[in-house]
């Protein structure tokens, strides 16, 4: 099946990727992550009376660099905030590796703003990072050095024995790992932009690994930072640097992928979990070691859930709340968790996400926030946090707040709508449509040919370093031979998408393994094609994350695609449409269609999809619709 083709004079609009040449694409990287950052609102579904106003204030001190031993003897060190005057205070502490003399203020405001509101601030590098002793490897020593700083914080000098934790992102782990362990001073959490797993939404979705994230992650950041201690670390980070200067144009077309140069594989003082990432790419032991969702029971405390519509994490992060409301191990932290989702990719709490502005309600002041939530926790402040809505979500396309009790929002109406096409087996014409009317009969598959050395760009989405995020106009991808479009005929009135969505699809392939790409994208009335969502299934993933199973050619599966959570408004007069690739480009790796061990591969197979619609086989987009759109 083919789409129709534009004019060039829209075609400009979408800024795009194209092939250029043989195995090659050129990636456009459009905009950063410096978004506008300085906007407050009006706390989200709070009473005008619990706004942040005036509050307490302390003069205090700081001390650098303070020491303090892990069960195993390695020393951690700490920036410590300490309100001066005689009387005692709560702790909030943040554990980091991405040096704490930065302690993540391209999020957070610096942590004086709390320790001037009467805290006891704590601010650590993480083992094996920037001026803490030890060997840094994510996620191993997070959950017993975090329960240790925790116990040693809530002893400081005027500390009072509370302890809260805040961060994004990574020290969104750092804190869900020590509170499965049940710290006796941890009280409460708020872990921003965080997952709910390592293996599941972290480092592989659906199967397929996180490649932008998992190559450039360390490369700009992990291992730099921690291989300078040693003699030739210097060299080391320098040669990093310009490698990652190089990902677009060289570095992330390297097969094999358990071979990644710029990472060093035979030097295992650089980044050894790399390579052991791309040993497990099964859900098994190694990876289960660290999950959250399976320990929901023993998080006793409330956590705050902040997150954002186009972030990498987004879908643990709406896990980890209603997992807790659901499984938590206390009547406080099954009631008293909460989720806020905004319209942000990772790090972000402003009013503009890729080529969009939301307005000045989607900014808003996240250290406000987070003061209250303490104020209440820690404090015992009066502030109307008890009485807040569960959830708060914005929608975009209304671009207003949404609140409720409970995520999924209780009422949702699960919609199906059916792909359906105009073209024939051989003939690619015309554009697909959706319906909620099940197919009849039998219909023409259509057909697509996936070529992983010209792989669909990633374009939009889930902001990482090296991909552009946000909502971003899909039209120059669409109009590529691997890319199959289906869509609404125009909304006769506003239809509200808020909640998890999912593909179902029929599919057969001439390969022994290979992928399945799904994105949801908002068509407006001059053809816009604005991205809201996407997912991926790795063929040999279809029936079970721990137990992969190569596919016969040929032969007709069902796949289920999850794609991740979203909040928007389809505006009457605009289409919902659905896209059905095979790639998704640098943001997930590009499966060789060879069927071999994961990351062994070195060169490539061309498979030849096949997308089956009728009576027998009704592929559909499963979409949380709302009965009362906001408005």
């Amino acid at each position: 099946m083919r789409r129709r083709r534009e004019s060039r004079e829209r075609r400009g609009a979408g800024r795009a990727s194209r092939p250029v040449g043989r195995g090659r694409v050129r990636l456009a990287v459009l905009g950063t992550a410096a978004l506008a950052l300085g906007g407050t609102a009006a706390v989200p579904g709070a009473p005008a009376s619990a706004a942040p106003g005036a509050a307490e204030h302390c003069d205090f001190t700081e001390q650098k660099d303070v020491g303090t031993k892990m069960r195993d003897g390695t020393v951690l060190r700490s920036n410590v905030f300490t309100p001066k005057g005689g009387g005692d205070h709560p702790v909030i502490l943040m554990r980091l590796p991405y040096n704490k003399e930065r302690a993540e203020d391209i999020f957070y405001d610096r942590p004086t703003r709390y320790a001037s509101a009467c805290y006891v601030v704590v601010v650590q590098d993480v083992r094996g990072q920037y001026k803490s002793d030890g060997d840094f490897y994510p996620y191993r020593s997070e959950g017993t050095d975090g329960y240790d700083t925790i116990e040693w914080a809530a002893r400081l000098p005027h500390s009072n024995g509370k302890v809260g934790m805040y961060g994004f992102s990574y020290p969104g782990l750092t804190q869900w790992m020590p509170a499965t362990m049940r710290p006796p001073h941890l009280v409460t959490i708020i872990p921003a932009f965080t997952s709910s797993d390592y293996y599941d939404g972290w480092t592989y979705e659906g199967g397929a690994m996180y490649q932008s994230f998992t190559q450039s992650w360390p490369l700009s950041s992990l291992a730099n930072s921690s291989v300078r201690k040693y003699p030739d670390g210097a060299k080391l980070d320098a040669e990093m640097n310009k490698a990652g200067q190089q990902l677009f144009s060289k570095w992330y077309w390297s097969l094999p992928l358990k071979k990644f140069p710029p990472l060093y594989p035979k030097d295992e003082r650089v980044a050894p979990y790399y390579y052991d990432w791309i040993k497990h790419p099964s859900n098994d032991d190694y990876w289960q070691r660290w999950s959250i969702r399976t320990r929901y029971p023993q998080v006793t405390v409330p956590s705050f859930n902040f997150g954002g519509w186009y972030d990498i994490f987004l879908d643990g992060t709406a896990e980890n709340f209603a997992g807790m409301r659901a499984k938590g191990g206390s009547p406080a932290a099954r009631q008293g968790s909460t989720l806020m989702l905004g319209p942000w990719t990772h790090g972000g709490h402003g009013s503009r996400a890729g080529a969009l502005d939301f307005g000045p309600d989607a900014a808003v002041d996240v250290d406000a926030l987070q003061l209250r939530w303490f104020d209440h926790w820690l404090k015992g402040a009066e502030n109307g946090v008890e009485k807040d809505p569960a959830v708060k979500v914005f929608v975009m396309g209304a671009n207003k707040w949404r609140t409720a009790n409970a995520w999924p929002i209780p009422g949702t109406v699960n919609t199906k709508y059916y792909l359906n096409s105009e073209g024939s087996a051989n003939t690619i014409t015309g554009d697909g449509t959706l319906s909620t009317a099940p197919p009849s009969g039998r219909r023409e598959p259509d057909r697509y040919r996936y070529d992983p050395d010209n792989p669909v760009p990633s374009f939009g989405g889930r902001f990482q370093q090296s991909v552009p995020g946000g909502p971003q106009d899909q039209r120059l991808i669409e109009q590529r031979p691997d890319v199959l479009v289906y869509s609404t005929p125009a909304l006769e009135k506003d239809t509200e998408v808020t909640g998890p969505i999912s593909v179902t699809l029929y599919a057969s392939s001439s390969a022994k393994d290979t992928d399945f790409t799904a994105k949801l994208t908002d068509v407006a009335e001059d053809g816009t094609s604005m991205l809201i969502q996407y997912g991926i299934q790795r063929a040999r993933y279809r029936d079970s994350l721990e137990h992969p199973s190569l596919i016969k050619p040929g032969k007709v599966y069902k796949y289920t695609i999850k794609i991740w959570p979203t909040g928007n408004v389809f505006k009457a007069g605009h289409r919902l449409r659905l896209e059905i690739s095979s790639s998704n480009f640098p943001m997930y790796d590009r499966n060789p269609n060879t069927g071999k061990e994961f990351g062994s591969d070195r060169h490539t197979r061309v498979a030849d999809q096949t997308i089956y619609h009728d009576a027998e086989h009704p592929s559909s987009i499963e979409l949380p619709i709302q009965p009362t759109p906001i408005g």
